[in-house]
């Protein structure tokens, strides 16, 4: 394979971990994907690890899918940060401009965002994951989006800082040490998407992207091209299968095959007279069900899931005020008519996110489900986090079962005395 810089991303779902390798030869040529892994995820719950060893294994098997069909090793990957104790809130920094003819330099900028970190009082328990710039202010001039190269005294930056609990992202830190990896960056699962899905348009305009996961639901509001508010609700798609598997007192399993099959959000679509034989799910059910009454249990579910994202955008003001529309991405917007639900609670024009054009094998990751872990290697690229030059995919590809399994154990042992 030619030699380029590989970007790796990995999202750690609630109910799916996915992993993307990306291969890049310089800024004019398009990033191409060259590995892709999918596989259940074990040791989460609403986005958060609850189980370090069974998230390690989920996530190595994510890996070397991926790694097999790239032919190079993830050693390093862009990962993704969900959970609904993440928190967002503005902050202020004041620098002096360092130059004695007032040119404001890229130090300034730097120097100021470090002084926004540093007047954030932050409990002890909860971490900076982003400080993302929202404007600046340079002496009387205020709502600058790039002060490079102006003149003045004062740099004042507006900024949206996201945080997360230090427990949460030290468990992550050490799911990926026990499975062979470091995160060169942790990205917030919203951002991520964002950057894989929205325009430049999009979010100058001022656009909500609704991600719908597996046990969480994370809305990322932009205006102006800024990040105006991030949030994550602790309700998603799997809370869908638990209603099913209540309503229709059967398993998880069938409830999921049962929505996937036959669900639909939009009730008044189904007669009431079509039924559905549970005995095509499994031999031991043998009872028909209301495909109608299964159309209301998803709507009650999906309606509720948009008034906590409509009381999030009525907390800024912006319910019904956004002419980019609301973006629906995650596994959870492809369950038919969820378009149209929302476009009823949100009073927005809604549609289906799909991650931007790349190269390589995109059959494999044109989906909505896809476009957190694309918007990590997209992220990964942007802030450079790729590796080059030898690439031990292949060695490791060659090698025997047994061999594999008892590299991983070394490689995750001696990563965890390396600084």
């Amino acid at each position: 394979m030619p030699k380029g810089t590989y970007y790796v991303g990995l999202d750690i779902g609630s109910s799916q971990i996915r992993a993307v390798i990306a291969q890049s030869f310089g800024e004019d040529e398009m990033l191409r994907i060259i590995g892709v892994g999918k596989t259940p995820s074990f040791g989460m719950r609403r986005g958060a690890v609850v189980d370090i060893e069974a998230v390690a294994k989920a996530v190595n098997v994510a890996l070397e899918q991926a790694e097999r069909m790239a032919g190079h090793a993830a050693e390093r990957a862009a990962v993704s940060v969900s959970g609904a104790e993440l928190l967002c809130q503005e902050a202020l920094g004041v620098v002096a401009v360092g130059r004695a003819d007032g040119e404001v330099t890229e130090d300034d900028t730097m120097r100021v965002l470090q002084e926004v970190e540093a007047r954030l009082t932050m409990p002890l328990n909860r971490e900076i994951i982003h400080v993302v710039p929202k404007d600046y202010r340079l002496d009387d001039i205020k709502n600058i989006k790039d002060p490079l190269g102006m003149r003045g005294v004062r740099l004042e930056m507006n900024a949206l800082v996201v945080s997360g609990s230090s427990s949460h992202l030290k468990n992550i830190e050490r799911s990926l040490d026990h499975a062979g990896t470091a995160a060169t960056h942790l990205v917030t699962e919203p951002i991520a998407s964002a950057e894989a899905v929205l325009t430049l348009k999009q979010k100058e305009l001022g656009t909500v992207l609704v991600n719908m996961g597996g046990s969480t639901t994370s809305i990322a509001v932009y205006e102006d091209g800024d990040l105006l508010h991030l949030a994550v609700l602790p309700v998603g798609a799997s809370h869908i299968t638990n209603d099913i598997a209540i309503g229709l007192r059967t398993s998880i399993e069938i409830a999921e095959a049962v929505k996937l099959q036959y669900g639909t959000a939009e009730a008044k679509d189904v007669s009431k007279k079509e039924d559905i034989d549970l005995s095509i799910f499994d031999s031991e059910e043998d009872e028909l069900v209301s495909r109608h009454h299964v159309a209301e249990i998803i709507e009650a579910r999906l309606e509720e899931i948009l008034d906590f994202v409509n009381t999030e955008l009525r907390n800024i003001g912006r319910e019904g005020l956004l002419p980019g529309g609301a973006i629906l991405t995650g596994g959870g917007a492809l369950l038919p008519g969820a378009v149209d639900v929302a476009k009823q609670i949100l009073r927005l024009p809604v549609h289906i996110g799909y991650p931007k054009a790349l190269g390589g094998i995109l059959d494999e990751v044109d989906n909505p489900e896809f476009a957190t872990v694309i918007g990590l290697v997209l992220y990964a690229e942007k802030a450079g986090g790729g590796s080059s030059g030898f690439s031990a995919g292949k060695v490791w590809e060659r090698m025997p079962e047994g061999m594999q399994g008892m590299a991983k154990k070394i490689k995750a042992l001696t990563t965890k005395f390396l600084p």
